[in-house]
């Protein structure tokens, strides 16, 4: 059996951790799984810090990781697969919801030829301000990008560390990695998994994330398709406005010339009267400032495959790997 590391993003769930550890290590010793938890403390303002750090003094197993501040899903989950060790790695959330009894099912379901697995919470016990939202959620993300789950935004997923090392995650892009995985070629699926009603704590998740999460979904699609290519985007809009605004202007040459020329065009209205001037330029523009766009991004994108920068700074890290928050980073 592969390793497990098993990667908790906290953020204000003091309440929820104990428990949320005795029943992972009930369900790993039962299977006897070597594994590893990594709570990654995302900016917490309330008692989750010193709770972490009294399991860790506890547990060699159990490694904790604090953000300065609140970095966001995504930073936590690169943080903790950054200082993680096992071939597996588990994301979950540290609400309770997330039933830890059901990681043997997750493990079976990759055995069968996949690289990441998300759960599926069939039965939701949340308030439909939350499940609602999360319904159009994932038919946007299937109908835009071809990667149809029931349900991206689940947090309880598994993955081969592969993906960890090839999908670099920022923003909010945690719950588009079933995507991004896909577009680089790894297996993706889903299994059914058991959701519990939350006992503990406020949710941080309803209408207000819809917005954000569809601006995320156009770059994620953009960034699938054409990511190292923005070139063939941008600049296939830039040609096509450029075309347009050039046969414009080409139309307005022979208009004019002939109104210029031949007196039985004499009453053709002045080529300032014509709104088309204004629109051909405008596409003219539009296309040279779209295909400039693309070469910029080109530039970036190159720039990008030489430099690299982690999305968050560690200011403490305690368990069996603790290391340097410069080592970290």
């Amino acid at each position: 059996m592969s390793t497990l590391s098993i990667i908790i993003p906290v953020f204000n769930e003091e309440g929820s951790l104990a428990e949320l550890y005795r029943e992972i290590t009930s369900v790993a010793e039962s299977h006897k799984y070597e594994f590893e938890i990594i709570f990654v403390d995302d900016g917490s303002t309330d008692q989750s810090w010193e709770v972490m750090g009294d399991l860790a003094r506890a547990d060699e197993r159990l490694q904790c990781l604090r953000f300065r501040r609140n970095f966001g899903k995504a930073a936590a989950l690169r943080a903790g697969a950054a200082a993680s060790v096992g071939e597996l790695i588990i994301t979950m959330d540290a609400d309770l919801q997330d039933d830890p009894a059901e990681i043997p099912n997750l493990i079976l379901k990759l055995n069968d030829g996949y690289d990441l697995v998300s759960g599926w919470k069939q039965v939701r016990n949340d308030p439909i301000g939350k499940t609602l939202p999360s319904k159009v959620f994932n038919w946007l993300v299937g109908w835009m990008t071809g990667v149809k789950l029931h349900d991206h935004n689940c947090g309880f997923k598994i993955y081969r560390r592969e993906i960890f090392d090839e999908v670099k995650l920022y923003g909010e892009m945690h719950r588009f990695v079933p995507v991004l995985a896909s577009a680089r070629g790894f297996k993706v699926g889903e299994n059914p998994v058991n959701h519990r009603a939350r006992t503990h704590g406020v949710s941080k998740y309803g209408w207000s994330r819809l917005p954000k999460g569809f601006l995320d979904l156009l770059t994620v699609s953009f960034l699938t398709g054409f990511n190292q290519r923005p070139q063939h985007l941008l600049g296939m809009f830039g040609m096509l406005s450029f075309m347009a605004g050039g046969l414009g202007l080409v139309y307005l040459t022979v208009y004019c010339v002939l109104r210029v020329s031949f007196e039985a065009f004499a009453d053709w209205l002045p080529l300032h009267q014509r709104p088309l001037v204004i629109y051909s330029l405008g596409a003219l523009l539009l296309g040279a400032q779209l295909l400039c766009m693309g070469f910029l991004a080109e530039l970036i994108v190159a720039k990008g495959q030489r430099d690299g920068r982690e999305p968050y700074s560690i200011k403490e890290h305690l368990g069996a790997q603790s290391q340097d928050p410069e080592q970290a980073a």
